[in-house]
Formats: C-alpha cells, sequence, structure tokens
C-alpha cells in the first residue's frame, strides 16, 4: 500500500516533493482538526460549515510556504493531489474550495489580460477576492455552448455593460464577491466574461432546496436584471465559447481529480467498516465476497490516480488536449460512480446512515458524476478526436 495514501495502491504520492507532502500533511491536518468532525451533521442539515473556511484560508494552500521556500515552482501535480486530499475527506468542501482556486482562478487567469492577472491572482490566492464561474442556466446545460441566452450589451455613451439573464447550480455564489457572469454580447453575438460583484443592482441569489446530493455545497440560482458594469470588468481574452472552452479543459481535469479523491474516501471509509465490524464471529473484512468488493475498489481508484497523474504531467509540461481531459472527467467519474456503489453494498444497511461517511460520498458521486461535463457531452469530445466528425448537432 502507498505509504502517503491508504488507496495509492502504486504510490504515485512518491511523484510529489518533499515540500509537496509537507503541505499536504498541514491540509490534511486541518481537514481532520475542522472539517471531518462536522461535515455529516452540515450534509443532513444541507448548511455550509462556515467555521472551516477560515483555517482553510489561512493554510494559503494555492501558494504553499514550505514549496516556495524550497524555490520550487507551483505544480498542476500538487495542485492535483490537493484537491485529491480535500475530497477524500468530503465532495462538498473540495467542490467550494476549487471553485476559487480552480474554476474562478483559471477564468481569471486564461481569460484576463496580463494587468488583469497580475492584479487579481495575488488576491484570488489569499481569498481577499472571493469569485465563482457563472455559466450554466436554468435551461441550458450541456448545450450551454449554443444555447447560451444571458445577453450583454455596450453602451458607448457610458462605456458600460447591461447584462440580462439567469444563472443556475453556481456553487458559492452568496459567499463570494463577485460572479464571473458568462453572457452572450448583443452586437456581434460572441461570448463575453465579466466580473460582477454580488452586491450590484439587480441581481438576485436564491438558494437551490431539496438536494439529495452534495448537500454542503450552497448552489444557486441567480436572475440578472439589467445589471451594470464597466467595460474594465470585462476579462479581455474571454471573446468566444472557444475561449470558454480552453477553461472548461483546465477544469474538468480538476473534476477528474476530485473524483477519484472522493472514490478514494468512499473506499478508505468502506475499509475502515469492514474491518472494525463483526459478523458470523469474525471480521466482515475476512470475508471473500467482501474482499473481492474491496479489490474492485482498489484498482477503481488506481486507474484513475494513473489517469490523472498521468494527464497533469502533461499538462505541467504545457501538453493540453480537449480530449484528454474530457477522457479523464468521464473515466473518474464512472469510477467513482462504482466505488461509492461497491462501498455502500459492503456497508449494508449502514451504507445509508451518515455514521460511516459511506452515504454521503454515496450521494455526492452523483453530482460529480453531472457537473463539468456529463458523461454523454464528454464522451462525444472525445470521440470528435477519435473520428474527426462532431456528432454534438
Amino acid at each position: 500500500m502507498g505509504s502517503f495514501y491508504p488507496s495509492d495502491q502504486y504510490g504515485f504520492a512518491s511523484l510529489l516533493t518533499g515540500a509537496e507532502r509537507s503541505a499536504l500533511l498541514r491540509l490534511r491536518g486541518v481537514l481532520d482538526e475542522h472539517v471531518r468532525p462536522v461535515v455529516n451533521e452540515y450534509w443532513e442539515r444541507g448548511e455550509f460549515p462556515t467555521q472551516v473556511i477560515a483555517p482553510l484560508v489561512a493554510q494559503d494552500l494555492m501558494n504553499p510556504a514550505e514549496v516556495l521556500a524550497a524555490g520550487e515552482k507551483v505544480r498542476g501535480l500538487y495542485a492535483g493531489f490537493r484537491n485529491f486530499e480535500l475530497a477524500r475527506v468530503d465532495a462538498s468542501i473540495v467542490t467550494f474550495y476549487n471553485a476559487q482556486s480552480g474554476l474562478f482562478r483559471t477564468t481569471v487567469n486564461l481569460g484576463g489580460s496580463a494587468e488583469q492577472v497580475a492584479e487579481l491572482d495575488p488576491r484570488i490566492a489569499d481569498y481577499s477576492y472571493k469569485g465563482v464561474f457563472a455559466l450554466t442556466e436554468p435551461e441550458h446545460g450541456s448545450d450551454i455552448a449554443g444555447g447560451l441566452e444571458t445577453s450583454a450589451a455596450f453602451d458607448t455613451a457610458t462605456g458600460s455593460w447591461s447584462i440580462s439573464g439567469a444563472k443556475r447550480w453556481i456553487g458559492g455564489a452568496a459567499q463570494s464577491d463577485v460572479l464571473a457572469v458568462f453572457a452572450r454580447d448583443t452586437a456581434d453575438n460572441q461570448v463575453k466574461c465579466f466580473l460582477v460583484p454580488t452586491d450590484s443592482e439587480g441581481i438576485t441569489l436564491s438558494k437551490i432546496l431539496r438536494k439529495t446530493s452534495l448537500r454542503i455545497m450552497q448552489n444557486a440560482d441567480i436572475k440578472l436584471e439589467n445589471v451594470t458594469v464597466p467595460d474594465s470588468a470585462r476579462l479581455a481574452n474571454i471573446n468566444s465559447f472557444a475561449d470558454v472552452a480552453a477553461c472548461l479543459r483546465n477544469m474538468r481535469s480538476d473534476v477528474a481529480w476530485i473524483a477519484t479523491g472522493a472514490a478514494a474516501g468512499a473506499y478508505e471509509a468502506a475499509l475502515k467498516y469492514v474491518t472494525e465490524r463483526h459478523q458470523f464471529g469474525k471480521p466482515l473484512a475476512s470475508f471473500q465476497l467482501i474482499q473481492e468488493k474491496l479489490a474492485r475498489m482498489l484498482t477503481n481508484v488506481t486507474a484513475s490516480l494513473s489517469m490523472v497523474v498521468s494527464l497533469t504531467q502533461a499538462q505541467d509540461e504545457g501538453i493540453y488536449k480537449d480530449e484528454n481531459s474530457a477522457m479523464a472527467k468521464m473515466f473518474t467519474a464512472r469510477m467513482l460512480r462504482e466505488t461509492a456503489a461497491l462501498a455502500r453494498e459492503v456497508c449494508g444497511g449502514n451504507g445509508i446512515v451518515l455514521d460511516y461517511d459511506v452515504a454521503r460520498f454515496h450521494a455526492d458521486a452523483e453530482a460529480i458524476y453531472s457537473y463539468e461535463g456529463t458523461d454523454e457531452i464528454n464522451a462525444l469530445i472525445l470521440g470528435r478526436a477519435i473520428t474527426g466528425i462532431g456528432a454534438f448537432r
């Protein structure tokens, strides 16, 4: 077994430097102290434990002190394992953290001008400027590339934009300073992105209720009615959906790490349960049927880790391919779904109560399976690369 993670059978964490592992151990300590003890209670209540934000932010994990002190670059591989570490504990917490460190930061860094990035990225990294990615709409998810309805009209007299429309499933919106809102320019019909303060006149945020997955994560419905922002609020390098797709490519890689970490969390919770639980005078872990399922779960996690590590190593070397990110998200989300189901199965009736963590991973797997590209959409991105033919329309 891997010494750094009980679910890292091939020892992929050995690819991390000592400084990177030290930063991740520091994160693990915060998660064990502040997050693990409260996640099941807050999941059942459908609320976010705001008290965990400050300890997480204080770690400065986007620019970890250990890595910088060692004179090392903050690598994508470290960021991937950071998502893995968070996701092993809870899928909502990692989704919340990644909304800032992944989705929003990627949007600004890829979509912003050099001046915008220089000004905003340090503030994003230290959480003094909090934002979320607002693309999906109430009537448009997988078809958002062609169906985006939120509009932005430029007023030459005032040098400002007026934005109207609606967004849905925007996680962490109520806790953010700005929304990275994607809207279609009424002049050229191209997609642009705007940093819209959440306290702007004309914005209404409503919490999405009655969710059965990622209950801790506070997702919002957002209405924008003639919301005015200056031209300086537009991210200068997002001028078409092709530019948005470049952001999504990176985000799918992040979600693949999240799916892999959540699968590891489900497996580790199930392993703990069957080791401690006795039936017929023996630990459940001693039965052949249980061991077979544990083997399948660990194989799923190992295969997923192999894929995301290889993908991230290539990206660290500057090799980015839409189809590779799509394949990773598609595969790891499938493996998470299967692994969480197997974990629930070996726990029997206790697999559907929160006390043993498995039920939470089992329910949350459904959201991860769908967000940042459904299984079918990612398959079509890969299919387009295989055949050279786009089958979307």
